[in-house]
């Protein structure tokens, strides 16, 4: 890697996250789902299997039913099935709980990182579970008060990557338009799309996704006083042989997910050469962003670049607190990763932000913590990763 000059440090400067009020313990969750597994013992079987290993805790809802027994539930429920909410009734509810889960972790971002709504240039909205228009981008600007001149990007449908896309693409726009400010909104309500599960592949989407919201602020540093993370070089990669592996189609009652069980071990095989890419022939970072999409990916980037339990600690966290939170998730991850850093004093340190997506899609970034006291000490060799 040679370094070069940079004097903007296009950076994330402030992270926000929200989760619903509605926590669900895993145990009830995987009642709810097989309590209409009665004359299918063995899958239900398999489904407590598979939601006891899958790495999940607690999930988090904006649909309070689940709360509830299978009597109450419509979109888990024992029985008759006749019910089910449609995908009519699933986007209702997902543009009335959407708004304000964005707005809270937008708002968030905007404060830690020191941004008046009005220095907003960009706005990118994130989601792969719900569709309106006019959309989340039009009622942010209005209800966040940013300008109506706000540059609107959203990225529709591209799943769990589409987070970490979304910040590579908000340092490009800085890049290229030096002195903008982008602001990132994600929002994935993944439980509004739960149905009754009568196969084993679909269980596996069934066994770890949860609702949230993690928004962020890209700019340049100069001046930016607190922690951040500067934005390295990046890019998108599709992997061959893998276009059915993750796919995500719109039902007539939800949007209908499948996850092979191979995905893992694909990702590990094709993992190593593209990190040899991205690194350019330096060494291994120490800070590993690493969404995670199930507890078996996290095992399998874990595995095959031999990394310490303690560099893939905040994805297991989160994984087992909140779930997969689709493309939220890796939002979540560096927030936790830039906390802990912040609580221990901890000098500047390299990464590497990974997530995986339909396609299959792996997006790839390098970033760089800088702690406050360096960050108001900038130097000139300061640089950006190429």
């Amino acid at each position: 890697m040679n370094p070069t000059q940079n004097h903007s440090q296009v950076s994330i400067l402030g992270i926000g996250t929200a989760l619903p009020v509605h926590e669900i313990p895993q145990s009830d969750i995987t009642e709810l789902l097989t309590s209409h597994l009665e004359d299918k013992p063995d899958l239900a079987r398999f489904a407590r299997r598979i939601f006891r290993s899958c790495g999940v805790d607690t999930r988090y809802t904006v649909e309070p039913s689940y709360k509830g027994t299978a009597g109450e539930c419509r979109y888990l429920p024992a029985g008759d099935h006749s019910n089910i909410p449609t995908t009519e009734e699933r986007m209702d509810t997902y543009k009335r709980e959407a708004l304000p889960l964005g707005l809270e972790a937008a708002k968030k971002a905007l404060k830690e990182s020191g941004t008046h709504p009005e220095q907003i240039t960009h706005l990118i909205t994130v989601s792969c579970t719900g569709q309106y228009s006019p959309g989340l981008d039009v009622m942010l600007i209005r209800q966040l008060g940013l300008s109506p001149r706000t540059n609107r990007l959203p990225l529709m449908f591209l799943g769990c990557a589409a987070g970490l896309k979304a910040i590579q693409m908000a340092r490009d726009v800085v890049q290229g338009a030096p002195g903008s400010r982008v602001l990132v909104v994600c929002v994935e309500l993944c439980t509004l799309h739960f149905q009754p599960v009568m196969e084993k592949e679909a269980l596996f989407a069934a066994s770890f996704f949860g609702d949230a919201s993690a928004s962020c602020v890209v700019g340049e540093a100069e001046d930016h006083h607190a922690d951040y993370l500067q934005l390295g070089t990046g890019y998108s990669v599709l992997l061959p042989d893998s276009t059915e592996d993750m796919t995500w189609e719109v039902g007539n009652y939800g949007f209908d997910l499948f996850l092979s069980p191979r995905i893992p071990k694909m990702l590990g095989s094709h993992l190593v050469p593209e990190l040899d890419k991205l690194l350019a022939g330096d060494s291994m970072p120490e800070l590993w962003a690493i969404h995670p999409g199930g507890r078996g990916i996290v095992d399998s980037v874990q595995d095959v670049l031999n990394l310490r339990d303690d560099q893939t600690r905040f994805s297991r966290d989160i994984l087992r607190n909140a779930g997969n939170l689709s493309s939220c998730t890796i939002m979540f991850v560096l927030n936790a990763m830039v906390s802990d850093l912040k609580s221990q004093d901890s000098a500047s340190k390299e990464g590497v932000a990974m997530a995986f997506g339909p396609g299959l899609t792996a997006e790839l970034m390098r970033f760089k913590y800088v702690p406050a006291q360096v960050s108001s000490q900038k130097t000139e060799t300061d640089h950006v990763y190429l």
